[in-house]
């Protein structure tokens, strides 16, 4: 896996928050561990491809942590989950 900051660790593009809360009733938060990630772009990048996929209500990203925090309205799809997280260059490792 590659990583899309500098070997100091800083950011080689220009990052952007995004938000995707949304209030949904009867909704499941499921916590995955994710390796690969070191900065805001991380956090852009898998913000954006997981809060793409149907049925993703909010994205929550802790960087720093490695994990990531997907709330579904119902079961979440691991599988495609993952999917979305490679598909943004990095690892889904498992729930943490």
């Amino acid at each position: 896996m590659g990583s899309c900051c500098t070997p100091d660790n800083s950011c080689s593009t220009n990052t952007v928050e995004v938000s995707t809360a949304t209030a949904v009733a009867d909704t499941t938060s499921t916590v995955y561990a994710v390796s690969g990630m070191t900065c805001g772009h991380c956090k852009t990048a898998i913000t954006n491809s997981v809060g793409a996929l149907a049925g993703v209500v909010s994205v929550d990203v802790d960087v720093a942590g490695g994990l990531v925090t997907v709330t579904t309205g119902g079961a979440p799809d691991d599988a495609a989950i993952a999917a979305a997280v490679d598909d943004a260059g990095y690892e889904l490792t498992g729930r943490a």
